[in-house]
């Protein structure tokens, strides 16, 4: 277990205020920059705009290097960091992923996942973020797609995910 640099009773107060404070400022950053990663597919396929495309390639670069350099300040609170580049199989499940699947039950969960997920957004026009921003404005649509995407998480992890662990080894 990793040394942390807070006690737990001012982590219990701080890091919830931290998490407050990133999602509104994400929250307006989406908001304000019209953020959605499938229209940025979408206007590059088809239009031949690269303003959201961009702004997706920022949105990965920054999470991999901001993950990156919190590594580097404290490499203890990540000691699983390089955890496929320590095993022999490339393909060992990630450290902490439920239920200890195969790895071909994990990529079947994410395939399903992803092309239900893909398909729904593409239809309603948007990406999930860019949907409860939507819905956070007033649209109904959007408001009942993140009440959807909860209902459908519930149901997927309480019976789809049970469903592909008995079909498969």
């Amino acid at each position: 277990m990793a040394d942390g640099l807070l006690t737990a009773s001012a982590a219990i107060i701080i890091i919830p205020l931290v998490t407050l404070a990133l999602g509104f400022l994400i929250g307006y950053l989406a908001q304000r920059s019209g953020f959605c990663s499938i229209g940025g597919m979408r206007d590059l396929m088809m239009f031949k705009h690269t303003r959201l495309f961009f702004g997706y390639l920022a949105l990965i670069g920054g999470g991999f290097l901001g993950y990156f350099l919190f590594w580097l300040i404290i490499p203890s609170a990540f000691p699983g960091f390089y955890w496929s580049f320590t095993k022999s199989d490339p393909f060992t499940p990630i450290p902490g992923a439920p239920g200890g699947l195969s790895i071909i039950s994990y990529i079947i969960l994410a395939i399903i996942g992803g092309f239900g997920m893909g398909l729904i957004g593409v239809l309603l026009g948007g990406c999930p973020l860019r949907q409860i921003v939507m819905g956070t404005e007033g649209n109904y649509r959007s408001l009942f797609y993140v009440l959807g995407l909860a209902v459908g998480a519930i149901i997927f992890h309480a019976w789809i995910i049970e469903l592909v662990v008995a079909i498969l080894p």
